[in-house]
């Protein structure tokens, strides 16, 4: 695919692989938690394969870091989160590696095997965008532990689990080619991944702002701090599925929304590229964003 896409995939052998590479200080805060830095990660490699409507099977792990990081302890606590990550998404670990070094690292490379896979940049004019599940709760936590913002016990537990432990949809791995014609993770934030959804093509979106789905604790948190849900729906870490389809799948998508009990929302419209990509609010004024998405940087 001329590396364009998400994924590696040979049709003829029903192959898909990812790699994701996660370094201390870019893509996670600390190790002070290995446990949840583990879970972290795994889920948001196989978020990847995931996406493109494939189930995740096979995982290989590399690890880069020295005798403090890989402590007796640590290792104790990362072989506990592998293994119920293991049985939470039916995947096995498979072979990795790991090297000495003072910057800790981890390389993730997943694999599952598909007769076909949904691509990027094959979205259609004037189809629908949906994502699953709720948008923004993570980048909160991202804050609640870099002790920006200050919550109650219950909502800091809250967003901090949803930053470690991101709710991904595996429910749809087998769904979602029955009605998507183009899809792509929430990693870097909804607007970035949109821009890399449509990239290759003379398409543009626009979203509907009060359509974006939050979660409740994130509504009454942006309430109470007297916060922008604008500037909290595309900063990444969420690993939710964006995808589009066609206007006359809207009735499988919603049945299929409630057989499984996920969360899928209508979000927008694909558009010719002659009209610029915008969000709207409730006036159908256009909105400006000051961030379109995740920098890998703290």
């Amino acid at each position: 695919m001329n590396l364009s896409d998400d994924v590696f995939y040979d049709k003829k052998n029903k192959l898909v692989v990812s790699v994701d590479t996660y370094i201390e200080g870019n893509h996670f805060l600390d190790f002070k938690r290995p446990d949840l830095v583990i879970k972290k990660i795994i889920r948001s490699s196989i978020s990847d394969i995931i996406c493109k409507g494939v189930k995740p099977k096979y995982y290989f792990i590399s690890g880069a870091g020295n005798k403090k990081t890989f402590s007796k302890s640590n290792l104790s606590k990362i072989s506990k989160s592998l293994n119920q990550e293991q049985n939470k998404y039916k995947i096995y670990l498979s072979g990795g590696d790991t090297v000495f070094s003072n910057k800790l690292s981890f390389t993730i490379t997943s694999i599952g095997f598909s007769n076909n896979i949904i691509y990027r940049n094959k979205a259609k004019i004037r189809d629908d965008i949906y994502v699953s599940g709720n948008l923004g709760d993570s980048y909160l936590g991202l804050l609640v532990l870099k002790k920006r913002i200050k919550l109650n016990n219950d909502l800091n537990k809250y967003f901090t689990n949803q930053y470690f432990m991101p709710n991904i949809k595996i429910q749809l791995a087998n769904q979602l080619k029955k009605f998507a014609n183009s899809s792509i993770d929430v990693s870097d934030g909804l607007l970035t991944d949109l821009d890399k959804l449509i990239n290759n093509q003379k398409l543009s979106y626009k979203l509907n702002l009060k359509n974006i789905p939050i979660s409740n604790n994130l509504k009454k948190t942006l309430k109470i701090k007297k916060l922008s849900k604008i500037n909290f729906i595309s900063r990444g870490d969420d690993y939710q599925v964006i995808f589009t389809a066609s206007k006359s799948k809207s009735g499988i998508i919603k049945k299929i929304s409630s057989n499984l009990g996920v969360k899928i929302t209508k979000i927008g419209i694909i558009q010719n590229k002659s009209l610029k990509s915008s969000i709207i609010d409730q006036n159908n004024a256009v909105i400006a964003v000051k961030n379109k998405g995740y920098l890998h940087k703290f």
